[in-house]
Order: structure tokens, then sequence, then C-alpha cells
């Protein structure tokens, strides 16, 4: 005999489960931002943080990149990932934009 509360909880975890990697994936098809992207020439962002120009940033450092910022949601290692200012899409790891903070 099977008890409902247990069926339940396991089909919840089952349906949370898939959500999650629903979610996972539609993350990583999100857009990259482009460097011609409104809010991108704004912020000065480059996928490249070598390609940035020093005389317009003086403070931009080469080391400086998005996946090492705060504002980084994705793993430091990964080529890109979801930043907090660009909604929706995500950035090159080695990317580079002024907002740019380093992680704590």
């Amino acid at each position: 005999m099977s008890n409902p509360s247990r069926r339940a909880f396991v089909v919840s975890m089952v349906a949370s489960g898939t959500a999650l990697v629903a979610t996972q994936a539609s993350a990583q098809a999100a857009a990259p931002v482009t460097e011609t992207d409104p809010q991108a020439v704004a912020l000065g962002f480059k996928t490249d943080t070598t390609k940035v120009d020093q005389a317009k940033y003086p403070n931009h450092n080469p080391t400086q990149m998005c996946s090492s910022c705060q504002l980084y949601q994705g793993k430091p290692a990964d080529a890109t990932g979801p930043c907090m200012l660009f909604a929706g899409k995500v950035v090159a790891g080695k990317g580079w934009c002024s907002a740019w903070v380093k992680k704590a």
C-alpha cells in the first residue's frame, strides 16, 4: 500500500527538478549582449577586456573581466553568464564595462 503524502512529495520533487532544468536551459539560451546595444554603448562594454580604450577609461585594467565582477552571475570559469545590468541577456566572461566592481 502506498502512502499518498509520500507520492505527492515525490511528484513535487520531480516537478521542481524539471522546472530547475528548464530555467537553466533558458538562461543558457539567452542572447549575448553586443557592443552596439544602447546600454552596452553607454557603459563602454567590450566583449574582450583587452580591447577597451585606455584613453577613454584610464582606470581600466586588463585583468578586470566580467567574470570577476560582483554583477556577474555566472561561474568564474563560464564563457558567458548573466549580468545584473543586462536583464535577459548574457555577457562574455572576458568582457568589461565601466560598472565593473571587484567581487568580494
